[in-house]
């Protein structure tokens, strides 16, 4: 959402300068189709973004949204066609405006608004980008830690900083620790690639960090070893079936069973059979091992390996609707 943010208040920006630099060529003086003309590009442009930020909005409740994707097809064309409906409506309507102190006034406040939208929009973009992010919980397999619906932030620079379109980052205030409940891009870099019954190319997930970069993980029957030892401290852990599923991948060597781990290839091999006989595997180094809190509802890194460092976004850090629910995660 913070790079549409960004474009956005790109293109107001453009509006904006542009406007500018007509008005400084006296072109604002007057009532003259030009400044009806440009009074209707700024109605069609207002009404664009309004329309991509509702189509936008909409997706993400629906979870379409892709993080990897600028903006879909389906929302451009309706901010188009909201566009031009915006722009011919500003049009036919016309209104010259008064001029006074040699400038159109309805030009002023198209560029007050222009003004008022470019800046409150680039500070969102950057506010999202660097330091905090909105999520909402899609699915319930971080239950009972997060329900579905709930709305919380997640801390993006505790990690340390982004730098724009590249996977560094700087200023780290710690590093990922086991127990951390990480929001990150799922890692996959093919749109026709299916986990989790679909695609899930570009989409934000929220799990809990289990395996650190050179852990031996496994799971038998149910519980997690890490190691070689038992995890302690799993209170947030849920297991909701009453029995457990057999192994079912006990035919593969440990060089294959890893190979396939890392290529994101066993929930497809063998689905469910690896949910409570898992392992053991070696997490990568510089990737993290996730699973989610409601261990027999969740898809994750049991079935789709390992989540790079770099997909990382931040932490889950205050849910904050629904009231009922407020308060810092454990």
């Amino acid at each position: 959402m913070e790079e549409k943010l960004f474009w956005i208040g790109i293109l107001m920006g453009a509006h904006l300068f542009l406007s500018h630099h007509f008005k400084e060529k006296g072109r604002f003086k007057d009532a003259t189709p030009f400044t009806r003309g440009w009074h209707a590009v700024f109605a069609g442009l207002v009404s664009f973004v309004g329309m991509v930020l509702l189509s936008v909005s909409l997706d993400n409740r629906r979870g379409d949204v892709t993080t990897t994707m600028l903006f879909s097809s389906r929302q451009l064309t309706y901010g188009l066609l909201a566009g031009l409906a915006g722009a011919a409506y500003a049009w036919w309507k016309g209104g010259a405006g008064e001029v006074k102190d040699g400038l159109n006034q309805t030009m002023k406040k198209d560029m007050e608004w222009s003004e008022t939208v470019f800046s409150a929009v680039l500070l969102a973009s950057v506010v999202m980008y660097l330091f905090i992010q909105a999520f909402k919980i899609p699915s319930g397999s971080m239950e009972r830690t997060f329900l579905i619906g709930d709305h919380l932030f997640v801390n993006k620079f505790i990690y340390g900083f982004r730098v724009p379109y590249t996977q560094k980052k700087f200023l780290k205030f710690r590093k990922v620790k086991r127990g951390d409940i990480v929001v990150f891009r799922f890692p996959s870099e093919d749109p026709a690639e299916f986990q989790c019954g679909g695609s899930q190319y570009g989409k934000d997930f929220i799990k809990r960090v289990i395996g650190m970069p050179g852990d031996v993980f496994e799971v038998r029957a149910g519980k997690v070893l890490v190691n070689g030892e038992p995890l302690k401290e799993e209170g947030y852990a849920q297991y909701l079936d009453p029995g457990r599923y057999p192994a079912g991948a006990g035919r593969l060597t440990p060089a294959d069973y890893q190979r396939f781990w890392d290529d994101r290839m066993l929930g497809k091999m063998f689905s469910e059979y690896i949910r409570d006989n898992f392992g053991p595997v070696t997490v990568p180094t510089g990737s993290y091992l996730v699973m989610g809190d409601n261990r027999d509802r969740s898809c994750d890194s049991r079935y789709w390996g390992p989540v790079p460092e770099a997909n990382i976004k931040g932490t889950a850090w205050f849910t904050y609707w629904p009231p009922s629910r407020v308060g810092f995660p454990d």
